[in-house]
């Protein structure tokens, strides 16, 4: 598209601003910039993206979005009324990405390279949302080149999953909420724990099956033989996980 920033464009490697193209402001996904190696938007996406819809963001929000990839859900954010919208990936290529779909849709998303971790210091977030890495693998391919990089999360799916739940009572303030979208097949009775035993407020808010992709279905046969799966299952369950900073009762 002339004009978009490109990865030699300087524009690229600044705040990306501007627009949702439709006066109801929706845009579709086939409306978003990925590069390959960058993770496609799929169900568990729009899941993430409907529970945000409905999380009823306060006006002005500060939002960070990990794990971001596109820039999905934190377009969305912005589209939905977010003032301060943060977005944070380990990908070159999904930062740049991110950049562009904020570019294209001209809203305005601070795009930073790194994990959840990295973020403005002392910043806190009203909203943080999450679709990391979710999908059990062998040993040593969870950080191997190729596509499944963006979903594999080591033998029990959970290589990210329990870094999040450490870290986010340290990225919400108060009020604050998480929406973390993963598979039934990683555990999501662990991150209701962690994140409840970390004094949060959890609940399941969101839940839809789908048959299995080309990773989950040529890897059949492993989470079999783990017993993540039942013999012939060939669906998994989405999840999406809220976990709520309230403030303590004065004593």
């Amino acid at each position: 598209m002339s004009g978009a920033p490109t990865t030699h464009d300087p524009s690229c490697r600044t705040v990306a601003t501007a627009r949702a193209p439709h006066g109801n402001g929706v845009f579709s996904l086939a409306a978003l910039v990925r590069p390959w190696g960058v993770y496609r938007p799929q169900g568990d996406s729009q899941l993430l993206r409907e529970a945000l819809e409905r999380a009823a963001m306060p006006a002005g929000a500060r939002v960070l979005d990990v794990c971001t990839g596109t820039g999905l859900i934190a377009v969305t954010a912005a589209r939905l009324g977010a003032s301060d919208v943060w977005a944070v990936d380990t990908s070159h290529r999904a930062v740049i990405a991110a950049r562009c779909n904020a570019w294209l849709h001209r809203l305005r998303v601070h795009v930073l390279r790194g994990d959840f971790r990295d973020r403005p210091a002392g910043h806190r977030f009203d909203m943080v949302t999450a679709n990391p890495p979710y999908v059990p693998c062998p040993d040593g391919t969870a950080r191997s080149p190729g596509p499944e990089r963006t979903v594999d999360a080591g033998p029990d799916g959970r290589l990210y999953l329990d870094d999040l739940c450490a870290v986010a009572p340290e990225l919400l303030a108060e009020n604050g909420s998480l929406l973390v979208v993963q598979s039934a097949l990683s555990r999501p009775d662990l991150t209701l724990q962690q994140l409840g035993r970390a004094g949060l407020k959890v609940s399941v808010v969101a839940r839809r099956t789908q048959p299995f992709g080309p990773v989950l279905s040529s890897r059949a046969p492993w989470l079999e033989e783990r017993g993540l799966i039942a013999p012939g299952q060939r669906t998994e369950e989405l999840i999406v996980v809220r976990a709520d900073r309230v403030p303590r009762p004065w004593r």
